[in-house]
């Protein structure tokens, strides 16, 4: 029997096809994904992207138990297809991410960026801080800039500090909360931060948890990059990484333009190693590796 999950191959776009029992994904239900994906979150899917489109759907169909890539196609333009349109994006993203990816970004934030906005902060008794993970999958990105912070800060109640934690996905939500991670996730953070501020859960070796006043800084939302952000305060800095690579030139401009308007003057500004703001914006500079400041 072929695998449920194999590409179609050019010529096998028959719409509404099986073969032994396997759906193939034609050329018309995939613009309508194409359009559906754009629609809701602003995800563009180029035409390579398509066998990839296959791969995943075909786990939602077999999970769902729907007939084939047509049927799901007019489950989700349905009226009421509200909740399976979450799945459906949840299907489309990678929520691939690790504590201290691209490591220079955190020395980057303990030993500048931290520095460079205490300094205005401590003079007008405000101390007031806001960092934003968007797009932070199952939390390790806002956890560590959590332990960064805990690290950094030896006076940290005497702040206002709080990291919103944003995703899509709610089920990568939940599992951020728990705080509550593998021993093979938390080997990627520092020895001496991990010895001090992650912890092995009782009477267990192989899951550890992050500790309360890390937990305690973060505050975990849905949030849909493409809507409405209801957020009221401004930015001192924000993470966005490995996200607009969903997104086409136009959209990537708007959506810097809106990260922009939501950060304070001098706000820095993180993105993945794959991406860049050439031609994108104009308001911010480069400050490093894949590190920006807002200048306008």
């Amino acid at each position: 029997m072929q695998n449920p999950l194999a590409e179609a191959r050019p010529g096998d776009e028959d719409a509404n096809a099986f073969r032994s029992g396997s759906p193939l994904l034609s050329q018309a239900q995939f613009e309508i994904f194409r359009e559906l994906a754009d629609r809701h979150a602003g995800i563009a899917l180029p035409e390579y992207k398509r066998s990839m489109v296959h791969r995943r759907l075909a786990k939602r169909i077999k999970a769902l138990g729907v007939a084939d890539f047509s049927a799901y196609a007019d489950l989700l333009v349905d009226a009421a297809a509200d909740s399976e349109i979450e799945f459906f994006v949840n299907a489309l993203t990678t929520n691939k991410t690790d504590f201290y990816r691209e490591g220079h970004h955190f020395d980057h934030l303990a030993t500048v960026a931290l520095a460079n906005l205490r300094k205005p902060l401590d003079r007008d008794g405000s101390r007031r801080l806001r960092f934003w993970s968007a797009g932070c999958s199952t939390g390790q990105e806002p956890y560590s800039i959590a332990l960064t912070l805990l690290n950094t800060f030896s006076d940290l109640g005497r702040w206002d500090a709080k990291i919103l934690a944003t995703d899509i996905d709610t089920d990568v939500l939940e599992f951020g909360r728990k705080g509550i991670y593998p021993e093979e996730e938390v080997s990627h953070i520092p020895p001496a931060i991990r010895a001090r501020y992650v912890n092995p859960m009782p009477g267990e070796k192989e899951r550890f948890g992050v500790c309360r006043e890390a937990r305690s800084l973060v505050t975990f939302n849905p949030l849909n990059l493409h809507a409405a952000w209801p957020m009221k305060g401004k930015f001192d800095v924000v993470f966005c990484r490995n996200v607009i690579i969903y997104f086409d030139k136009p959209t990537q401009r708007t959506l810097f333009d809106r990260f922009a308007s939501h950060m304070h003057d001098g706000g820095y500004l993180y993105i993945g190693h794959s991406e860049t703001l050439y031609k994108v914006s104009e308001r911010f500079e480069p400050v490093g590796q894949n590190i920006y400041q807002r200048v306008m």
